[in-house]
Formats: C-alpha cells, sequence, structure tokens
C-alpha cells in the first residue's frame, strides 16, 4: 500500500488530491495549519475509505515547521511514495508596494518550501529508486502577472531542473499547471471572479485526477481539460510582447 503526503490538504486542490488518493486506497500524510480542519479531514478521508492517515500541522513560513515534514519525508522507516507539494495562496500586491510581507510569505511558502521538502523527499526516494513529486504550479507560469507568476514560475522551472537530476533514478516530477480552478483560492485572495464565465473554470477533483494520471506516466507538465492545454500552446507560440500585453489586461480587471 503506498503512502502519500500532501501539503495544503484540507482545501481546494490540496484537498481534491487526498480524496482521489484515498479513494484508490493509499494511506495519507495531511499538511496544513488549522489543527482542527486537519482532524476533520482526516476522520472523514479515514471512515469513508478505511485508509491510515496522519496529520502534520505546520505552516510552511515557518522553517521549523518545514524541516519538520522534510524529517517525515526522509524517515527511511515510515517511507513516503508520492509527495503533492500544493500549499499556497494567491497574491494581490502590487510589486512597488513598501510592504513586501505578503511577498517575502509567497517565496518562502511555495518556492522555498517546495525547494526543502523536495529535496527530502527526493533523497529518500532515489536511495529506494521510486517515487513520485507532483509540485502544484500553474499556467500563470507562462503569464507575467505581479509576483504570482514569477513565483509559479520558479516551481515550474525548478520541477523541470529537479527532473533532470533524477533522470534514471526511478523517481519522476510533474508539475500541475491548472487555469481557473473552482476552490476558494481567489476569495482568499481578493480577486473578483463575477465576470469570469462558467467554460473557464476547472473542477478541482478533476485537476487532481489528471495530474496524477500524469504522474503516473511519468509526465513533466499536466494541464488540465483541452481548453487549457489550447491556452498553453498558444502561450508557448505567442511573441513575449503578446503576452505581457495580455497580462497587463488580466492585471487591469483585477484592480
Amino acid at each position: 500500500m503506498a503512502t502519500a503526503l500532501i501539503t495544503g490538504a484540507t482545501a481546494g486542490i490540496g484537498a481534491a488530491f487526498a480524496r482521489a488518493l484515498a479513494a484508490r486506497g493509499d494511506d495519507l500524510i495531511l499538511v496544513a495549519r488549522d489543527a482542527e480542519r486537519l482532524a476533520a479531514t482526516a476522520a472523514r478521508l479515514g471512515t469513508e475509505h478505511g485508509v491510515a492517515v496522519e496529520t502534520i500541522r505546520a505552516d510552511l513560513s515557518v522553517r521549523a515547521d518545514v524541516l519538520a515534514v522534510a524529517a517525515r519525508l526522509e524517515d527511511a522507516r515510515r517511507p513516503v511514495d508520492l509527495l503533492v507539494n500544493n500549499a499556497g495562496f494567491g497574491l494581490h500586491r502590487k510589486l512597488l508596494d513598501p510592504d513586501f510581507s505578503e511577498h517575502e510569505n509567497a517565496l518562502d511558502v511555495m518556492c522555498l518550501a517546495v525547494l526543502i521538502l523536495c529535496g527530502a523527499a527526493a533523497r529518500a526516494m532515489r536511495a529506494r529508486g521510486r517515487g513520485r513529486i507532483i509540485n502544484v504550479a500553474s499556467l500563470a507560469a507562462w503569464l507575467t502577472t505581479g509576483n504570482y507568476s514569477p513565483v509559479k514560475a520558479w516551481v515550474k522551472v525548478y520541477s523541470e531542473a529537479l527532473s533532470n537530476e533524477l533522470h534514471g533514478s526511478g523517481v519522476t516530477v510533474t508539475a500541475l499547471c491548472p487555469g481557473w480552478v473552482r476552490t476558494e483560492f481567489h476569495q482568499r485572495a481578493g480577486i473578483r471572479t463575477a465576470a469570469i464565465p462558467d467554460w473557464v473554470w476547472v473542477d478541482a477533483d478533476r485537476c487532481a485526477a489528471e495530474a496524477l494520471a500524469a504522474a503516473d506516466k511519468g509526465r513533466m507538465i499536466s494541464v488540465p481539460t483541452r481548453r487549457w492545454k489550447a491556452a498553453r500552446f498558444v502561450a508557448d507560440l505567442a511573441p513575449r510582447a503578446a503576452v505581457r500585453w495580455a497580462s497587463r489586461m488580466l492585471s487591469a480587471s483585477r484592480d
């Protein structure tokens, strides 16, 4: 029986991964900040699917908490077969804002924590000759909007670089790059979504399912749904000046 560790596991895409993995019989290690939500999620999934569910309350902007999760990933007595780096949040502050605390927090949670946790998981997995890592990036990685695009671009390129280092080891890395996903993410970030048509949105459960299928096949990039695959294709081919223009229009619509 496989064991999966998921960060940001009590909401949104992270919760969708937890449901999907529990449904297929994997034991879980759920990581999140809210102890009450962790306990409730663990109890529900354990009861519904008969899997073992461990919880780790951790704030991934706190180095000691990150290192505690990393130590669990490297525990050779209790191997972790799949790491899902999902923890994150939206950014609404301008790059010119003199208060850079939110940007700093974003780099800690969505870049530095990913670096540390992936390193721990990859070392343990490589020693065993097998394992999978899924890092949640975004199609925003192809855009140039605020600090969220640079953060998610880092996650995407880092995942590709880690995949190179692990080539031939039996350990694979997949970057999940969704578009607009129906979660509480946008509300928390203060992003208005009322004007976005229904056809644009992707279901969180579909994101998780497609990412897991891609990871099982050893694919490097997972972009859920055909329409967002098409958007990625256009972004790959479009001149960067056009991408910057589109990003300005998107940013202006949020102001």
